[in-house]
């Protein structure tokens, strides 16, 4: 977890091109930003209570910045999730792998 420091400089090197902060009864209950490279991430706070509104955050967030496409990234594992991006018009484009830190010494440290 970074510091409140260190989120301070990351925020300050303008990663996003959007990103605004969600407020529902002048509670602030979340965020949603667009990354330079249409990349969305949406945080809500407290899912159980405010999830219903990920939907409508989406829309707008889109309507406000017209791209040609977005992206989201989303746990494999999180169906309620990757239902709610397919029926707003998301498709899956790509799995992505990780190799683990120790995999296979024997591999990593090979010579090539």
């Amino acid at each position: 977890m970074p510091t409140f420091k260190q989120h301070i400089q990351f925020i300050s090197s303008k990663p996003y091109s959007k990103w605004y902060v969600i407020r529902y009864n002048n509670h602030k209950v979340g965020s949603v930003y667009l990354t330079k490279r249409n990349e969305i991430g949406i945080s809500i706070s407290d899912e159980k209570r405010y999830s219903y509104f990920r939907k409508d955050i989406l829309k707008l967030l889109i309507s406000l910045n017209p791209r040609e496409e977005y992206f989201v990234n989303i746990n494999p594992m999180n169906k309620k999730l990757i239902n709610l991006y397919k029926k707003n018009g998301f498709k899956l484009i790509q799995y992505t792998y990780a190799l683990e830190k120790n995999h296979d010494r024997d591999y990593i440290n090979k010579k090539f």
